[in-house]
């Protein structure tokens, strides 16, 4: 095992990775933008290290800075987490090429998955259902013939990314040409990539994803799956395990699928096969991500194994633990993402200091945070603060303790989704397990924060504190810092209710 890694990430995954160093015993080295200087994973780490300024193309895109500080400090492997660098094959290639080890896959995995068209015509060999579509060669035309095959509604998507960006739904041929030219516009400025493709567009689909780990002597085996349908602007914002749409058969075909797919590519460590399921309960390959998964938490909770460490053995060249036929699931977990955001303006993300942390704590009961009180959330990088995971012998109960703990988690300062998870995970459909892709837009278009009014008590102890001085003596407003500071004459230094043309 490695005596010493970099954490090439921030936030809650980089948190998370140190602290499953600790409990290996492996000294960590962070690295922080000028915008983190004090956040949580700097504080957390043995050593930390400043790489740029807030911008990520300055500081934590920065892979050659990476390696530097990796090489500076002694360290023996990188660990990338997830965004960012995670999914660069470069910045495999260049970890590797300076005799360290990148903790994650192969790089040419992680190109061939990285090109979705690529990775779409892979599959189709390996035997994987893959969904109807067009690879994108040719011009305007081309791909209006292919639609026309496919039949209208279809996708078009980028070859080069993920997380919703360059995608664009087509209901007609007169709206094709102005989509397609949005999507490349939108993947060449996201990910240097303008290629797109086209995918049948499956009408209200249900989002599963297979997690799958492999060693470097040729074994894989799945962890089982996670529910991913709960999505804003094609991002997940509630995951859960096991899936309720999937019976024992449904799940040995999609697990076995997901192994093919993973020895296909020569896959290496931990990834993710996704698929959508239809109607009728077929499925199709979407993805692959070459990394840890925000929400491997859920499947850490149900299956019993810490994806991390797993990751950690895996790059220090240990074989799997355990075959296929030894794991399984036990009772539910669910997760929701704590997001700074506007659920009530699009979902548009926030900004500010967090006044007040307050995490919810029980014994099944799960929080992976990179912020906590004082910490600033900036508009640099992605608003996920994070990661809220609840267990319970049955999905009833995960339920329960999810809404309670919901209730319970005090986030101040910032706009955050907390109170529109608590009207998701206690409305009737998603507690029948009744969810898919469009679930938020069909049942939270136009959604409000419910309006409660402030408690009589609540006014009154305000009140009371302004009076008696409870302000921060930081505070503007504050006596103590006002014009009369220091003047025992001044009105502005006499709490006595007096106004003017009043008592």
């Amino acid at each position: 095992m490695f005596s010493k890694l970099l954490v090439a990430n921030r936030g809650e995954i980089a948190v998370r990775i140190i602290r499953a160093c600790q409990e290996l015993g492996i000294r960590t080295v962070a690295v922080y933008s000028e915008a983190d200087a004090h956040a949580l994973h700097t504080l957390l780490a043995d050593e930390a290290y400043p790489i740029g300024p807030p911008p990520p193309t300055e500081s934590y895109l920065r892979g050659d800075r990476l390696v530097e500080v990796a090489l500076a400090t002694g360290c023996e492997a990188v660990h990338p987490g997830y965004g960012f660098l995670a999914e660069n094959a470069a910045f495999a290639e260049a970890v590797e090429a300076a005799g360290l080890t990148f903790v994650g896959p192969p790089a040419e995995a992680i190109r061939l998955m990285g090109d979705k068209v690529a990775a779409r015509a892979l599959m189709a060999r390996a035997g994987v259902p893959v969904v109807p579509g067009y690879d994108g060669e040719g011009e305007v035309e081309a791909f209006l013939e292919a639609a026309r095959a496919l039949g209208y509604p279809v996708l078009v998507k980028a070859a080069g990314g993920g997380g919703g960006r360059g995608m664009r739904v087509v209901a007609s041929e007169a709206d094709l040409p102005a989509a397609l030219e949005a999507a490349r516009r939108e993947a060449r400025s996201a990910f240097g990539n303008g290629r797109v493709y086209l995918e049948k567009f499956l009408e209200r689909p249900r989002h599963v994803e297979f997690q799958v780990l492999a060693d470097r002597h040729g074994h894989v085996v799945h962890l089982f799956e996670r529910e991913c349908s709960v999505q804003r602007r094609h991002q997940k914002i509630i995951e859960e395990s096991p899936s309720p749409l999937l019976d024992e058969e449904l799940r040995r075909r999609m697990g076995e699928a997901a192994v093919a797919a993973a020895h296909a590519v020569g896959y290496v460590n931990a990834g993710t096969v996704e698929f959508l399921v239809d109607a009728e309960r077929r499925f199709y390959f979407l993805e692959m991500n070459t990394r840890l998964q925000v929400e491997h938490p859920v499947t850490e909770l149900v299956v019993g194994v810490d994806l991390v460490k797993a990751q950690l053995a895996v790059a220090a060249g240990e074989p799997l633990p355990f075959a296929q036929e030894e794991l399984s699931q036990r009772g539910h977990a669910i997760e929701c993402r704590i997001y700074a955001e506007d659920p009530a303006r699009g979902f548009l993300p926030a900004t500010g200091r967090v006044a007040r942390a307050v995490e919810p704590a029980g014994p099944w009961v799960r929080v992976d945070a990179g912020i906590t009180t004082g910490d600033e959330i900036t508009y640099y990088y992605d608003p996920l603060i994070a990661k809220l995971i609840v267990w319970g012998e049955s999905r009833d109960d995960a339920l329960r303790r999810m809404a309670w703990a919901l209730d319970r988690y005090i986030l101040l300062g910032v706009t955050t989704n907390i109170a529109f998870l608590r009207e998701v995970v206690r409305h009737p459909a998603f507690r029948r397990g009744e969810v898919t892709t469009d679930f938020v837009a069909r049942h939270f278009a136009g959604w409000q924060p419910p309006q409660e009014e402030v408690p009589d008590e609540v006014l009154i102890a305000a009140a009371l504190a302004d009076q008696l001085g409870g302000a921060s003596p930081a505070d503007d407003h504050h006596p103590a810092n006002s014009t009369g500071a220091g003047d025992p004459f001044s009105p502005w230094a006499v709490a006595d209710s007096f106004r003017p043309g009043g008592r």
